[in-house]
């Protein structure tokens, strides 16, 4: 089964957000929902999205703000959508680091053909980062751009955080990461976690591609260090 693009929507008016959700859910992404700036930041922190849809107009702190923030520390794409229609706001906030800008009132089509935009352009960025389309190392397949794991011809069924985490262990095939840069890598560097998630996350996705969780053949531990997959 094919992992869904998680799109965070941070969007404080309930009609305009339950819009922006159907449209999401109905067309094969799967979303989560802020309903302001500073739980938008602890959700993109927490759930690693693919895609950051945001309203400027929040009730705690400025979209800017939250926009600035999460620049800080992700290049998650981010679509503003905002009633403000200013050029130089425009300008502002895709000089701050906004991938686009839809205004206020706006179609489901265009907001779908720009999602796909912003989700196609990642997907390229991360193809001439690393070159190699998929990981395959003895019958474990790993589809970076159809997001699908498969161990001898089986779809392994992996939560998004464990795919992200197989994915990363992936790209870096052969190269130990240390336990920090999974960490800040997967829940960014404002994440209230320690190892412990990330060992219950490895050993959950050891229970689903090793045929014996204790003696792995495709991610190995470097004690005290952190992880190595199978080069």
């Amino acid at each position: 089964m094919t992992n869904k693009h998680t799109i965070l929507i941070i969007e404080d008016e309930k009609n305009i957000g339950n819009y922006i959700e159907t449209i999401v859910n109905s067309n094969q992404y799967k979303s989560i929902r802020a309903r302001n700036g500073m739980s938008g930041i602890s959700l993109c922190v927490s759930h690693h999205p693919d895609l950051i849809l945001l309203d400027l107009g929040l009730p705690d702190v400025d979209g800017m703000d939250v926009l600035r923030k999460i620049r800080e520390f992700s290049t998650v794409p981010v679509i503003v959508i905002s009633a403000r229609t200013q050029e130089t706001e425009k300008v502002e906030a895709l000089d701050a680091g906004a991938d686009d800008y839809v205004t206020k009132p706006f179609g489901s089509e265009e907001l779908l053909a720009r999602i796909r935009t912003a989700i196609r352009h990642r997907i390229l960025a991360g193809s001439f980062a690393h070159r190699e389309p998929s990981y395959q190392r003895d019958g474990l397949v790993i589809d970076f751009d159809k997001r699908l794991v498969t161990l001898q011809g089986e779809a392994i069924h992996l939560t998004q955080i464990e795919y992200k985490l197989v994915s990363l262990l992936a790209r870096n095939a052969g190269r130990v990461l240390t336990y920090d840069f999974i960490l800040k890598d997967i829940w960014g560097p404002y994440a209230d976690t320690d190892n412990q998630i990330l060992r219950v996350n490895m050993a959950n996705i050891r229970r689903k591609i090793e045929k014996n969780p204790a003696e792995p053949h495709y991610i190995f531990t470097e004690i005290g260090v952190g992880y190595r997959m199978l080069e």
